[in-house]
This record gives C-alpha cells, structure tokens and sequence, in this order.
C-alpha cells in the first residue's frame, strides 16, 4: 500500500535528528521543549509513513535501527535545505557565508574576512567558526557551515565529503628576537629546545607522527608541548612576550625569528572542506579570494 509523502513533515524530521543524536527520548523532548508522548507520536507517525522502525529500544536507550542510520544523512540534507530557504527568504535573498577555520586558518584568514565586509551595505553576511576538524565536519554535515578550511590530512575520509588541497605552508619553532636561542648560530637539535616551554594548537595524527619519527619519541606532544591552545593567535601573542617557543605555520608569526632546528619540520596541507553532492555556496567565491591573498603557496 503507498503511503502518502505528504503526510511527512520537517517537524518530525528535526525530532528525528534531536534523538538520533541524543539517544533518549526524554532528553530531546526536553531539548525541543515538547512532552515526551508527543516526541514519540511525532516519530511514531514517521515511523508509520517511511513504513519502517526508525530506533531500536535497547534499555533505557534509543539507538537507531538499521533503517534509522540509513535515513539519518538524508534526514539532515533535507532539514538543512529547508532551513537555507527559510533563512534565505528572511535575509532578503542576501549572499551569506559560514566558514569554519582550523587553527593555521583562523590566525591567518578570520581577520582578512571580516574586515572585507566590516562597511555599511556589504553584500555578503559572513558567519566563522573557529574550532578543531571533528568540529567543523560536525558542523558541515549538520549544515550550519558552508566550508572548512584545515590541515586536510586530519580529516577522516568520507564519501559525504569533497577536499580540495589548496595550499602547502611550512611549519617553524619560533621564538622572539630577544630570546636567548634567537642568538645561537647554526643548526640545533630539538634537544636545544627543551629548556624552555613549548606552546602549540592541537596536532593532527600526521604531524605528531613526522614529529616523531624526526626527533624521537620525547617529541611527541603529549610529553613535550607544555601550553597548549585552540586560538593560535593566544599563542602567538604568548610567544611575543615570553620565553615560550611556539610550534606553528611560519606564515602566522613572520615577525618571530625561526628557529633553525635540524631537521626542520614538515608543511602543513590545507584544503578545503565542503559537502559531496551540493552545489558549492555563491559567496564562497570571497573566501578563495581571500585564501589566494593571505595564504599564497610557498616554494618547496
């Protein structure tokens, strides 16, 4: 027997989403301020149009059902396209912009962005989230973002999401002029760093392993970074007034002196994250216009 699409409706989809995510129905229904009979007749009713069981009850908790993980992307796709059109219809029609930057990103592109469209009657509104990669993807298949800028070899391969690489930056451990290692001369070990406190953002599984792999095990982060931040441009200013020597893309600190450390570090690859299959967002014309100014490629 066909049963009638129209009787679903994006209501029940965002209930849906709330306790997919939640796995408990009394918690979504307090999350969507609605009583929990009326969350389970909102999924009940979906459950009787897709003519299949959405969630398994295991116990106390609600896990989705093989037919339940099989829905949950489409579910967002749809939600996240119907909230576009509505936020479209009530910004005008405007161009609007919501971008994610990691850590080398954020220092080097959130200020630039903002100040392109920081006049009277700009034409584009621009929304930027700063956070770590599981983050941002979170967020870009939830479609609260448009794009993601990050160090691509920390994202996860996955078929519902399209990389650019963009650019190759190179890493440094860098310290103020007046630092007592800016006036040695020559190649040092990384053992000639140790002296002194090391500050970096998170790093990616790539990085930590070619940090390693360079210097030996005592350079793996977990025993060697000291501070530790998610907003690079902190560490940056820490690194200006300290002792402190921070481990970051050279470009985000140029005038910090780089420290000639033997080996060097490896480079960064940035690359842009968007959703496979959905056509790519008008504005995001601006933040590759940005990205070509603020983060030109070096030579290798």
């Amino acid at each position: 027997m066909n049963r009638p699409l129209h009787a679903m409706t994006f209501v029940q989809l965002r209930h849906f989403l709330s306790v997919a995510e939640t796995g408990s129905f009394t918690r979504s229904a307090k999350a969507l301020s609605i009583t929990q009979p009326a969350l389970s007749r909102s999924i009940h009713a979906l459950e009787e149009v897709l003519g299949r069981a959405l969630f398994d009850r295991v116990g106390r908790r609600s896990e989705l059902s093989h037919f339940g993980r099989e829905m949950l992307e489409r579910a967002r796709h749809l939600v996240g396209d119907a909230q576009e059109l509505v936020a479209s219809a009530r910004g005008g029609g405007g161009a609007h912009l919501r971008v994610g930057l990691g850590a080398g990103p954020g220092a080097l592109l959130a200020t630039p962005l903002l100040q392109r469209m920081a006049y009277r009657g700009a034409p584009v509104r621009i929304d930027i989230l700063r956070g770590d990669t599981d983050r941002l993807v979170q967020a870009l298949r939830q479609r609260t973002l448009d794009a993601a800028v990050v160090e691509f070899r920390t994202v996860t391969p996955s078929i519902d999401l399209r990389v650019e690489p963009l650019v190759e930056m190179g890493g440094a451990f860098m310290c103020r002029r007046g630092h007592p290692l800016a006036r040695k001369r020559g190649p040092m070990t990384f053992q000639s760093l140790k002296d002194y406190p090391l500050a970096s953002t998170g790093l990616g599984r790539d990085v930590v392993r070619a940090m390693v792999d360079a210097y030996g095990p005592e350079a793996h982060p977990d025993q060697c970074v000291t501070l530790r931040c998610s907003e690079l441009s902190n560490l940056v200013e820490l690194a200006r007034g300290s002792d402190a020597i921070l481990l970051a893309v050279r470009a985000v600190a140029p005038d910090l002196v780089a420290l000639p450390v033997h080996p060097p570090l490896g480079r960064a690859r940035f690359g842009l994250v968007t959703l496979a299959g959905r056509s790519e967002a008008p504005a995001l014309s601006l933040l590759r216009e940005v990205i070509a100014e603020r983060m030109p490629a070096e030579p290798g």
